[in-house]
């Protein structure tokens, strides 16, 4: 689990993001699986089929992160004071799940192709209709990506990683039924096999990904040291330790100690430690940030309160 600082977006402009990438995700599996019923119908393929089962366990996925989306997007209530961020990797997960199960209904295809071989028909059509999905694709996955870069969002991270699978689902397909074109039909269970274990691999990374949010992995180690040395820098700061971080939905949640001077009065002690939030908050957006102020007279034995 990576987490990388990015541009300073209001709330407003981040739940607008995440709704944009959603719907256009939603809409885009829609239309590919109309046009990839069509070129199945009429071609036999079972790549067409593996794109076509992928294009479906998109829909499905979509639509089960737009909805984990606006969950995620409510406020924090009585219930719930970090938010509801965690409905995301929950959505990730469920992503994770439908992926795999489309993996092991299309190896089962391709078995059973490779088994009982039939030819393939109208193969110019199958190509035109894999061309247009890759096109359709590739313009979702640049809107997601930009997403991406904005809000964090690991259920928008989720999204872009299958629909990155299907660009590599769909451009087997077009090799597949291309070498069918040629006569090489024995190409097209072979490489619906290999998609399918692509494919496989891929809901692992996802549901990996998801699981470390929600048992509250920490960030990476470059960025705990970011975040230490962003307190650090305040002047008056003469230490900080204790730190503990976890994410949830695209916000960040933050814990640390401050060493501060022992004399110092208490309303100058909360000056200093708003500073030190607003400092991590400017590389860290939607941080929710903690800080408890210790005298650093304790020296070491701080480390451990």
């Amino acid at each position: 689990m990576s987490i990388e600082p990015r541009a300073p977006t209001t709330s407003a402009e981040t739940a607008r993001l995440l709704r944009l990438a959603t719907w256009a995700s939603v809409s885009t599996a829609g239309l590919l699986i109309l046009v990839k019923v069509v070129a199945w119908g009429m071609t036999g393929s079972i790549t067409v089929l593996a794109s076509l089962m992928d294009s479906a366990m998109d829909a499905m996925a979509s639509l089960l992160t737009l909805l984990a989306v606006r969950w995620s997007l409510r406020p924090p209530d009585a219930e719930h004071r970090f938010g509801h961020g965690k409905a995301q990797a929950l959505a990730a997960l469920g992503q994770s799940a439908f992926i795999a199960g489309s993996a092991l209904f299309l190896g089962l295809q391709a078995v059973d192709r490779f088994l009982n071989p039939r030819p393939l028909t109208e193969i110019g059509i199958g190509l035109g209709v894999i061309a247009f999905a890759i096109l359709v694709t590739l313009a979702l996955l640049a809107l997601q990506r930009h997403v991406i870069r904005r809000t964090g969002s690991p259920a928008i991270r989720a999204d872009a990683l299958h629909y990155a699978t299907d660009l590599a689902t769909n451009s087997a397909t077009l090799v597949a039924l291309g070498l069918a074109g040629l006569g090489w039909s024995w190409i097209d269970p072979i490489l619906g096999l290999a998609i399918g274990l692509y494919i496989l691999w891929s809901a692992t990374r996802i549901g990996r990904d998801a699981i470390e949010m929600l048992m509250d992995r920490e960030l990476p180690d470059e960025a705990r040291w970011q975040i230490l040395e962003l307190a650090r820098a305040i002047p008056e700061v003469r230490g900080a330790h204790g730190l503990r971080t976890r994410q949830s939905g695209q916000s960040l949640i933050i814990q640390l100690h401050l060493e501060l001077d022992d004399a110092l009065p208490l309303r100058q002690a909360h000056q200093i430690t708003l500073a030190v939030e607003a400092r991590i908050r400017e590389r860290y957006p939607d941080s929710h940030i903690l800080i408890h102020q210790d005298p650093v007279s304790l020296g070491r034995e701080a480390m451990d309160t």
